[in-house]
């Protein structure tokens, strides 16, 4: 189950990604059906002209996706989601790990780089810059 700080920077990451981006919408949890499996990303960005309107889970891969690990979160089976996604059409791949501080990226079928406290992260689609820093600050913010 996912922790306070967890929650809230899952809650300010994606309001801060909808506050600030007009191709995309940012999505906490929505199922995506990726045969054979239906991941559920704490959240996925997708372009807005890819959005269905009707409700229901999201049928393909998300443009860009980010999982957050908890304590009793295998980063096996995140890096598992996170690789079937990339497979399958996910443009880029966050996994934050709020214990050792530090966020991987995944940028289509290269390695990971892996982002600490200062480090600028790459944000497919959005003309911005965030810091790892920002993102762990994000994780304690009450709004």
């Amino acid at each position: 189950m996912p922790t306070l700080f967890h929650s809230r920077l899952q809650r300010n990451l994606v309001n801060w990604l909808n506050a600030h981006s007009e191709a995309f919408e940012a999505i906490q949890e929505l199922r995506c059906i990726i045969p054979p499996h239906s991941p559920v990303p704490d959240i996925l960005a997708i372009a807005h002209d890819r959005l269905p309107n009707q409700d229901g889970s999201f049928h393909g891969a998300p443009d860009w996706l980010i999982e957050i690990r908890s304590p009793n979160h295998s980063t096996l089976t995140l890096q598992t989601k996170i690789l079937h996604c990339l497979q399958n059409g996910t443009q880029s791949a966050w996994l934050i790990d709020l214990d050792r501080q530090q966020v991987w990226v995944w940028a289509g079928d290269d390695l990971p780089n892996i982002y600490t406290g200062g480090d600028r992260l790459p944000m497919p689609g959005f003309d911005l810059s965030l810091t790892a820093a920002d993102i762990f600050a994000l994780a304690h913010q009450r709004r």
